[in-house]
């Protein structure tokens, strides 16, 4: 563990310590933990003790208070977080909130909350429900390296306005009313309805801010209506839209490779340094590259909600959402991309009708693992990369939902709806320009650095090399309908069942038409020089560069934006049909109260994956079905001490379905020779199945302190790994006939994704928030929340009949946070620090950040309140490297050296700040 790591782990967990001191010597100095807090509403309401003054509950404090009742009264593992009042969520991302909780971590995109990993499993872990529904949305990052264009089942929060949304629920244990699924747990996501206001009700959020990187304005603008005629029927509509620029910029290259030089390459070299560098022992960066991901974004979100109570015992709820998240990105890069995989390696490179002379290295440096570190390199080859692209998301949600209290033994809810979510990427260009120059880069440090030999910003010095045009179309739909019935025989038993279809689709295809006139403009046979179109490109901190007007240059080369047929066509449909039982009890257990569930969940679902494969060369569709079935059994109860203090314990089986991609039914067939060699998707991949054990404790004292403390433990079979082997056609699952004289015993080459691996996953969760309601005067109007998550795991991977252990990827080990606020009558404010330790992924990890944010306000009437929100105030630097892999070939297995990590991308995104008024009608 690092240095930072220890300080950031011992911080939160003295964080934790000094609450348990400071409540026990609140409990020593007779401050009863039921004794009443002013509220807003009940001003005299104090403690009897006469040193202490009454608190004013309003605002976050008032939030902390009711989420940590609904934690409380759970059954099972859960945490809550609720808005303040109407539009008035505490934070400025669904996920940023999140973060807060324990166990939860979250990955940021120009400084914003993206996606949630829960209990060290990552996003594709973790279930999203909005509304009662499954939900998936996807927005994906402007970085290849993030998982552009990804089909996955994780959600991105950055879709929405958090002003839009009045409650947050983490279920982090699984109780069989609860679908199938969401391994690491489930989050709700739950919009306002009318019921929850009296009459009529209006609120009305301005912002305005502006970002360090960008400079630009930034609106936010939130509008919610609610009327209520008396509980019997309600209309609720919110809006939210926002509008604003983003930008990353930083040190990024391509990865990493073993490459060899050629003979030109290395002339100046020592003979020890040159047989490394020819017999390819070195490892060298790939595209060594100065980079700026820019961003207008705008994202519009409508909720509308109507109810309407019939009768006194049967409510029913309509709800729909839309939202539309859209980005026009630029990317510029100055990168190495000489012949030898866009290193500064490279041979004589044909340029304008002649040929220029090889790279030379002039000196190099290389750590331990032969990892070039440092190179002073002549005449290497550049490209400058000018990418435009257009991304749109479209989410639209309708869901009627019911519930009907026939007595007071029978009830039943339910609901039926639909999603769809549409996620195109219509333009998604590249212009490269070539140069050649001297070139020293250096990352002997945490970062990179380049030191240029020639002038970057001379046009004649660039000439047009080729133009990439691609497109990327994804479209989601969820069908779901949902009813449950409860019998409760007496207080203390309740006998649940229910049965639900969830019919879930995801498909999509690309476009491209790559290497635009490339051709001419290598052999000189069209002009390639960029005088008539180029830019002079500045954003970034380091380095000007050379880049081209998009629409000068295509309208100099006569060039139309065309795109080839379809390809990497597919379509995954999922039907389940469920069913559970389950009995909620109460009993006394040595006069102790308690409580709990214990039931079973069946499911049975049908896949079927269609899509198209390039059969030597030619698209031939192909379509294969699959059906899976199990039933997961789960126990949850609480044990209440005393009013104070109770112990949780669960168990239970669940299920979580491979990614999109590996599902995915696409791929190629070639034949050489006699050698067959398959590449698909795996639409015969079972579900991971995970054991699942919690056990906790909790204490509950004042108006909102609470300590709690638990360890879980997760037991994973059939992880999915990528492998290739030898098999049998029959064996892909494709049809005979796609390719003449292959038959279902023909001998294979197959590389798909398969379930062959296995871990297990233990933690520690320890969280705790209190007002200091025992400090004199102003200061009892401190409190502090914190949070402090530790994590091991361990994985399997079978291979050859031997285990290859690894840890998992996306897992932080330590996830800590501490958020400090102050809350009187007129005005408060709070900090809030979050702490992510490194992790891996599936080609190298990142390493780890710490954010911190900040808002603040002041009452200036009962309706009219002024903001102020900090987002990413240190300007945290997001690290990514890569590992290098060698082969073992003993195990038949790509295995990573340890330690042997380089840099992949080191960027930031400036702070934000916004300044607005909240109004209240």
């Amino acid at each position: 563990m690092s240095t930072t790591k220890k300080a950031l782990s011992l911080s939160a967990a003295s964080a934790v310590l000094a609450f348990a001191m400071l409540a026990a010597q609140a409990q020593a100095a007779d401050l009863s933990a039921d004794a009443p807090i002013a509220t807003a509403a009940n001003p005299d309401e104090a403690p009897d003790t006469a040193e202490v003054e009454a608190i004013v509950v309003q605002g976050f404090r008032k939030s902390l208070g009711v989420a940590r009742e609904m934690k409380r009264d759970s059954s099972i593992v859960a945490d809550v977080i609720v808005a303040e009042d109407m539009a008035k969520f505490p934070d400025l991302n669904l996920a940023e909130s999140l973060q807060r909780l324990p166990g939860v971590a979250i990955n940021r995109e120009a400084g914003e909350g993206r996606r949630v990993s829960l209990r060290g499993l990552g996003p594709d872990f973790t279930r999203v429900q909005l509304n009662g529904m499954e939900v998936l949305g996807n927005v994906d990052s402007p970085m290849d390296s993030r998982g552009q264009t990804s089909r996955d089942r994780a959600f991105d929060f950055n879709i929405f306005a958090s002003e839009l949304f009045s409650k947050i629920d983490v279920r982090k244990s699984f109780s069989a009313e609860q679908d199938e699924g969401g391994m690491a747990g489930t989050v709700g996501l739950y919009t306002a309805k009318p019921f929850e206001y009296s009459g009529r009700k209006a609120a009305l959020s301005l912002q305005g801010g502006t970002n360090s990187a960008t400079k630009d304005f930034q609106p936010r603008v939130a509008g919610m209506i609610s009327q209520n005629w008396d509980d019997k029927f309600g209309v609720l509509v919110s809006v939210a839209y926002s509008k604003r620029q983003v930008e990353e910029q930083g040190y990024n290259t391509y990865g990493a490779g073993v490459q060899k030089a050629v003979a030109a390459n290395v002339v100046n070299l020592s003979p020890a340094d040159r047989t490394k560098a020819l017999n390819g022992e070195l490892i060298f960066q790939r595209g060594n590259r100065l980079s700026v991901w820019g961003a207008d974004n705008e994202r519009l979100g409508v909720t509308t909600a109507v109810q309407w109570r019939p009768v006194e015992n049967l409510t029913l709820t309509l709800d729909g959402l839309y939202g539309k998240f859209s980005n026009d990105r630029s990317e510029n890069h100055l990168a190495t991309r000489a012949s030898v995989g866009s290193t500064i390696l490279g041979a004589a490179t044909p340029h304008s009708g002649v040929t220029a002379p090889a790279p030379v290295l002039r000196s190099i440096q290389y750590d331990k693992y032969n990892t070039i570190i440092y190179a002073d390199v002549a005449n290497t080859v550049f490209a400058t990369e000018t990418r435009r692209q257009e991304t749109e998301n479209t989410f639209k949600q309708l869901v009627l939902s019911g519930e009907w209290e026939l007595s007071d033994k029978l009830k039943f809810d339910g609901h039926i709806g639909q999603e769809t979510s549409d996620y195109d990427i219509p333009i998604s260009d590249k212009f490269y320009t070539e140069a050649f120059g001297d070139l020293i880069t250096d990352y002997r440090g945490k970062t990179g650095k380049n030191i240029y030999g020639w002038d970057t910003t001379d046009p004649n010095n660039y000439r047009a090399h080729e133009i990439d045009f691609s497109a990327t179309y994804q479209t989601t739909k969820l069908k779901n309908a949902e009813f449950n019935g409860s019998y409760a025989f007496d207080d203390a038993l309740t006998l649940k069942g229910g049965v639900s279809f969830r019919g879930f689709e995801n498909s999509g295809y690309t476009q491209t038409n790559d290497d635009v006139n490339k051709t001419p403009w290598e052999r000189g046979t069209l002009d390639d020089r960029v005088n008539d179109y180029y830019k002079i490109f500045r954003e970034h901190d380091d380095q000007a560069w050379l880049i081209v007007d998009w629409d000068k240059a295509l309208a100099k080369y006569n060039v139309t934006r065309t795109l080839g047929a379809p390809k990497s066509i597919y379509e995954v449909q999922e039907d389940t049909t469920a069913g559970y039982l389950q009995l909620d009890w109460k009993t006394e257990l040595a006069g102790m109260r308690l409580r709990g569930n214990i039931g079973a969940r069946a499911y049975d679902t049908e896949l079927t994956s269609s899509g198209v494969m390039a059969v030597r060369g030619v698209n031939t569709a192909t379509t294969v079905k699959k059906t899976y079935s199990g039933v997961l059994p789960a126990f949850n109860a609480v044990l209440e001490v005393n009013d104070q203090f109770q112990i949780r314990a669960a168990a239970a089986q669940n299920i979580n379905r491979p990614s999109l991609a590996s599902y995915a039914m696409n791929g190629s067939i070639s034949v050489d020779g006699t050698t067959v060699t398959v590449s698909s998707g795996n639409p015969n991949l079972e579900p991971y199945t995970s054991d699942e054990f919690d056990l906790a404790a909790e204490w509950y004292f004042g108006s909102v302190g609470m300590l709690t403390a638990g360890v879980f433990h997760k037991k994973i079979d059939n992880l999915v790994a990528s492998t290739t082997n030898a098999a049998v056609y029959s064996d892909t699952g494709l049809a005979e006939g796609l390719v003449a004289g292959v038959t279902g015993s023909t001998p294979v080459i197959w590389t798909r994704s398969i379930n062959n691996a296995g871990a297990t996953l233990t933690g520690l969760e320890l969280s705790a928030q209190s007002d200091f309601f025992f400090l004199p005067g102003p200061l009892k109007n401190l409190g502090m929340v914190a949070n402090l998550t530790l994590i091991d795991s361990e994985t399997t991977n079978r291979f050859s009949g031997k285990d290859v252990k690894g840890q998992m990827y996306g897992l932080s080990d330590v996830n800590a946070n501490v958020t400090l606020y102050y809350e009187a009558a007129k005005w408060g404010a709070r900090v809030s620090s979050n702490y992510r330790s490194d992790y891996t992924i599936d080609s190298g990890g990142f390493e780890a950040t710490t954010y911190v944010d900040a808002s603040a306000f002041y009452q200036v009437s009962p309706r009219i309140r002024l903001t102020l929100d900090g987002v990413n105030l240190t300007d945290e630097r997001e690290a990514q490297y890569n590992s290098f892999y060698v082969y073992d070939a003993v195990n038949k297995v790509d295995v990573t050296l340890p330690g042997a990590h380089r840099l992949w991308n080191h960027t930031k995104s400036g702070r934000t700040v916004f300044f607005g008024a909240n109004i209240q009608f």
